[in-house]
């Protein structure tokens, strides 16, 4: 059973590896951030239930400090993507083996529609997370992902809330742009150079959706969900796509207005893609 204060040590763990992430795309970190949260939770909470759950200090146990790598996937190595650096040893070494400690499902047969959308977005995340490591860890063969099935359509036509619509041109699902660009927020993780596959197909065939989506939530005040879809815009403008919306100034808006660290890294991230320090070409 999941309790309230189990939800708040993992949302903590996941804020603090988001932290020290961000913190090492402005160069003020170490470039060695999951290890170093991992060996805080080692530090920490000990073996013991509470090294579980929640360690003395605050800290994460290393359990939770392992499930906030998966949590956040590919991003825990964003610096080194947008910087096309490798990974160095040490954080080589601690990301792969919060991999192995939680390792993705062997298959990913799971349709978004069918088997449930968790398991779904579980499923695309670690896609993200092996496959990034794969392009920044040059020691050791790449450890192939199986690819999930792809996101619906999103029908600019269907009514903006509409889920599943009949089937698109090509036999893809439609949904209303309200629906699949929250969906899209929830797999900002993919949004990062070097990756692409059907969710960066389908970001590419829906700009409008994702700027409607990243202006609704930026009005409601879901500087979170904003945040997300501002990062694919950011990624659509890297990838050379002509943008209904200026990313910039929308992600600069949602950095003075929103809050949270995994809010501010995904401001960065597309800050960073943005900016466009590094030329980076799709594969």
């Amino acid at each position: 059973m999941i309790t309230q204060r189990s939800r708040a040590v993992h949302s903590a763990s996941v804020e603090a590896l988001a932290r020290r992430v961000r913190e090492g795309l402005g160069g003020a970190g170490s470039g060695t951030p999951v290890a170093d949260h991992l060996r805080a939770a080692a530090e920490g909470g000990g073996s013991t239930a509470a090294g579980h759950a929640g360690a003395r200090d605050g800290a994460p146990g290393p359990v939770v400090a392992a499930g906030a790598v998966r949590l956040l996937g590919a991003d825990v190595v964003a610096g080194h993507l947008l910087a096309g650096r490798p990974l160095p040893a040490p954080e080589s070494q601690a990301v792969r083996l919060a991999v192995s400690a939680l390792p993705p499902a062997p298959r990913a047969s799971v349709a978004v529609l069918h088997g449930g959308e968790g398991a779904w977005l579980r499923a695309w995340t670690d896609w993200g997370l092996v496959t990034a490591l794969a392009g920044v860890d040059a020691t050791q063969p790449p450890v192939p992902a199986p690819v999930p099935p792809g996101p619906p359509v999103c029908e600019d036509r269907l009514p903006r809330r509409h889920r599943t619509g009949g089937a698109a041109e090509g036999g893809s699902v439609r949904e209303g742009w309200v629906a699949w660009s929250l969906r899209m927020g929830q797999l900002a993780s993919l949004a990062l150079p070097h990756l692409d596959g059907p969710v960066h197909d389908a970001a590419r065939r829906g700009p409008l959706g994702l700027a409607r989506g990243a202006t609704r939530a930026l009005l409601r005040g879901d500087f979170a969900t904003a945040a997300r879809l501002n990062r694919w815009l950011a990624w659509l403008a890297a990838d050379g796509s002509t943008l209904p919306v200026d990313a910039g100034v929308l992600g600069a808006e949602i950095a003075l207005r929103g809050g949270g660290e995994r809010c501010l890294l995904d401001v960065a991230i597309a800050n960073r893609m943005l900016e466009g320090e590094r030329a980076w070409t799709r594969k």
